[in-house]
């Protein structure tokens, strides 16, 4: 009976941490959330972040194989410190991403990012300047954003999602081969190692399957092996 009870006070707790409702951010805020500064300031420098990236995209196939793998991010030492990204698939290719400062943040929203602007030019063609322009353009406007649960090691926790339409009313979206309703939706939460849930982008299509999504996703962390 005591340990019901306190389940239910818990799950009681996390519901009311949480927006019942879609709210708006501020423009700052909306920057200052998904660039959140210190997110890997806790963590050990032995340790390393482990994200899945699964990709659809139906309009280079090729890409799905391709681009689906896993994003490793660990510290690299150095003065000042580093964190780096790592890109791993099943077919045993890997490249590095690149090293950043750990003092910023967690640069794994800087990847997500890029790799969206980079697949709509190359799935919808335009100007990759452009693109990157209204998406840096919503990064610093109101979005909506609301509070849920999700699942982090056996439990549920308390997160928020920030959810942005860059070319929602843009006037070319009409020639954008449907990216103009792309969605970018970011879940993060002071409970997750490294801040950031899940980084979600996606197209939807008229039979309720995406046209294309790009989906990062905490998998693991823990010590390097």
């Amino acid at each position: 009976m005591r340990k019901t009870i306190m389940a239910l006070a818990a799950a009681t707790s996390l519901a009311a941490a949480l927006p019942a409702v879609a709210e708006m951010t501020g423009g700052q805020q909306t920057y200052d959330l998904l660039f959140r500064s210190g997110t890997l300031d806790g963590l050990p420098r032995d340790a390393a972040l482990i994200y899945d990236r699964h990709v659809t995209n139906s309009y280079v196939p090729a890409a799905e194989e391709r681009d689906s793998g896993r994003v490793e991010l660990e510290f690299g030492g150095g003065e000042p410190e580093r964190a780096t990204l790592m890109f791993r698939n099943d077919q045993n290719k890997h490249r590095s991403l690149g090293a950043f400062p750990a003092s910023v943040g967690n640069p794994i929203i800087m990847f997500f990012v890029e790799t969206v602007v980079r697949d709509m030019a190359e799935s919808a063609g335009g100007s990759p300047f452009y693109i990157r322009n209204r998406v840096k353009e919503a990064l610093i406007q109101p979005a909506e954003i609301t509070g849920e649960a999700v699942p982090f090691d056996g439990r549920d926790v308390a997160a928020r999602a920030v959810t942005l339409r860059p070319f929602a009313d843009d006037p070319n979206a009409p020639a954008m081969q449907g990216f103009g309703d792309l969605e970018i939706t970011v879940t993060m939460s002071d409970e997750i190692p490294g801040w950031y849930q899940k980084l979600e982008a996606v197209v939807p299509g008229e039979d309720g399957a995406p046209r294309y999504a790009s989906t990062l996703s905490l998998a693991s962390h823990g010590k390097v092996e």
